[in-house]
């Protein structure tokens, strides 16, 4: 088997044709040098040196193993600089899985404040249900994410992150958006749009009627929260979604929310990552760096708080 020890002794000396320089770069003696050239040629059955005098040159075959031992020592330094730039955070992967509420109303901000610190990183966010976001953590697709806790799954660690505002949904010219307000037993009447299974939102609601015994009349299920609004929005139902992802219908009239009688209903959303298992750098900085936001005050719970105070800190 090669050597690689007596290759870059083999490979200094060509470099410099000299065994004095390729002791002082091994901060060995030149006798040590001399030795580990013989038993290199040795190995190696050729004659790679020649001498004259007091200089040496080297044979064709030497000059042949020298430019590919060249190449194999410039990898190894291209190794040792990427090696300290994964270190340094200039450079690296980051695997990110999120919903799709949190990806399109949080995570844009979220990733420009990290980009702006870590620019080399490359981020790959992965949406999904809140189910499919920590099945991609066991199967090791992504690192981090930003989800509801649909199951409880041991080998998962949930980092209480924010709580979010469920409102049932309804077009605004439906008799529920004139009262205000619904008991549950009203809500079950209405045909629901209903997020996909495996969705923290989903297993909110289905707790919410099971709670009163209830079977809600399902319509439709989806994973497409635009899509939910725009059917709302038409008549073709009712839903229940976060206020952050309605908060533009709301105020512009296009959708009404509806408070439920004796009940308040709210999403809780965790940071995930697996238990015992060691982060990359941009993992662990992307976890701190939520970890660094979660709110310390129950009404700076939402991700409308949230935002606004990274949005101040950023000024």
């Amino acid at each position: 088997m090669l050597n690689l020890h007596h290759l870059r002794v083999f490979y200094l000396t060509a470099k410099h044709l000299s065994c004095t320089k390729a002791a002082e770069r091994l901060y060995v003696t030149q006798p040590a040098v001399t030795s580990q050239l013989k038993r290199f040629e040795e190995w190696c059955d050729l004659k790679l040196f020649r001498k004259k005098g007091r200089n040496i040159y080297l044979t064709e075959e030497g000059r042949l193993l020298y430019e590919y031992a060249k190449g194999i020592f410039e990898q190894e330094n291209h190794l040792e600089r990427l090696i300290e730039e994964l270190k340094g955070l200039r450079m690296g992967v980051l695997r990110l899985g999120t919903t799709k509420t949190y990806a399109r109303y949080f995570m844009p901000a979220l990733i420009s404040s990290f980009h702006s610190a870590y620019p080399g990183i490359k981020i790959h966010l992965d949406e999904g249900s809140s189910l499919e976001m920590i099945n991609s953590l066991i199967e090791f697709r992504n690192e981090v994410a930003v989800i509801a806790k649909a199951i409880e799954e041991p080998s998962v660690e949930f980092i209480p992150f924010s709580q979010e505002e469920l409102v049932p949904i309804v077009p605004p010219f439906h008799p529920l958006a004139q009262k205000g307000e619904a008991g549950v037993e009203e809500l079950a009447k209405e045909p629901l749009i209903m997020k996909e299974q495996g969705s923290g939102t989903r297993k909110k609601v289905e707790a919410l009627f099971s709670k009163h015994n209830l079977t809600p009349n399902i319509l439709m299920e989806t994973s497409n929260a635009e899509f939910i609004k725009q059917l709302v929005a038409r008549g073709e139902g009712i839903s229940f979604l976060v206020r952050e992802a309605v908060e533009v219908e709301l105020r512009e009239g296009r959708l009404a929310a509806v408070k439920i009688r004796d009940h308040d209903l709210t999403l809780d959303v965790s940071i995930a990552y697996l238990k015992g298992q060691h982060l990359t750098r941009a993992g662990q900085a992307f976890l701190d760096l939520l970890l660094s936001m979660i709110p310390r005050k129950e009404e700076e719970a939402g991700i409308k708080s949230i935002m606004s105070r990274m949005l101040a800190e950023w000024k």
